[in-house]
């Protein structure tokens, strides 16, 4: 153990003074082990044996700030000893560079390089890339020293307005097993539209899933906003369950019932492939917006793609990412 001294305000001094930022491990006047891994990585350890081990991370886009808010300001109380964790738990602050520019990246989208695509193509050839590798180090090191059930949820907000305004996305499983327990957690956050993915993806909570075979969620929170502009009334109920998470040794969820839940498969996924792609609706239509099939969903030369379905509903539209990348996933109703 070293003697080690921190600011309790760790994502400020992690975002604005990173030269500062001391590594190292230190224990709390409450027994709890703090470890500070890297700036915008922190890891808390009670004094008894933990039942989870869990990683919670947010800003892996940089301007999805009200769960990097909510996160903040819960590593601020567990360092005043305000709170004290229960479970074993990694908070991440990804994407710092960009949350100081309040960009949603930097140089390239963060939440496309893990299960080790930060290496593949060009390499490690900016900071994005480079922390995405640092990202997967720490998650691989805090599951191996643990013993607990694992659970990785990478919170965000979306870019665009929804029909559902909180939902998630459980990442695919080879096997199919989706399972309806994990859901009570969301349930708790007030999450209650679930997209059951359907292939191998390079997220951040897919490289948990299929990696160390995590209970794991890419999370949708809300909407995108400015720091210090959320309505943070919005967030309450997945702030409190937050919270409960790693501070409760069992907390009690809501009972699963699958009326409460709106349940997808991915149907298409919609890459960019030429300069002229373009959506075949208006920025202003939300996510979850079913079509008829037969209507156009987007073009470009060479290819136009349609709903395949009635009924079929679109999510994360964006026609302005990079080539060979996502620009719209398509859903069709699904049972767990």
């Amino acid at each position: 153990m070293t003697d080690l001294q921190i600011d309790p305000d760790f994502l400020a001094l992690s975002r604005h003074h990173p030269e500062q930022l001391t590594t190292g491990t230190f224990h709390l006047s409450n027994g709890t082990r703090v470890s500070v891994i890297a700036p915008g990585i922190i890891q808390f350890e009670p004094e008894q044996p933990a039942s989870a081990d869990i990683v919670l991370s947010c800003g892996v886009h940089g301007n999805e700030t009200a769960p990097i808010e909510i996160c903040d300001a819960l590593v601020q109380r567990l360092l005043k000893g305000e709170q004290q964790v229960s479970q074993r738990v990694l908070f991440i602050f990804g994407n710092l560079e960009a949350m100081n520019i309040g960009e949603r990246f930097v140089e390239e989208n963060m939440n496309r390089l893990f299960s080790g695509e930060h290496s593949r193509g060009p390499g490690l050839v900016n900071t994005e890339r480079q922390r995405a590798q640092q990202l997967e180090q720490a998650v691989a090191d805090f599951f191996a020293k643990g013993s607990g059930q694992r659970h990785h949820y990478d919170l965000h907000t979306a870019i665009k307005p929804s029909q559902h305004e909180k939902f998630a996305v459980y990442p695919y499983r080879a096997n199919g097993d989706y399972s309806p327990e994990w859901l009570r957690f969301l349930a708790a956050c007030e999450v209650h539209a679930v997209l059951l993915s359907n292939a191998p993806t390079t997220t951040f909570s897919y490289f948990s899933a299929d990696q160390f075979d995590a209970i794991a969620f890419t999370v949708e929170l809300g909407k995108v906003r400015p720091f210090g502009e959320n309505d943070m009334t919005r967030f309450a109920a997945a702030d409190k369950a937050i919270n409960q998470l790693v501070s409760e040794p069992q907390p009690q969820w809501p009972e699963y019932r699958a009326e409460d839940f709106s349940i997808y498969r991915v149907n298409q996924v919609i890459l960019r492939q030429q300069e002229d792609f373009s959506l075949g609706f208006g920025d202003d239509v939300p996510n979850f917006t079913a079509f008829k099939e037969g209507e156009v969903l987007a073009q470009e030369s060479g290819a136009t793609y349609t709903a395949q379905q009635d009924g079929e509903a679109i999510v994360f539209p964006n026609a302005k990412v990079a080539l060979g990348q996502r620009a719209l996933l398509t859903l069709v109703p699904a049972q767990l």
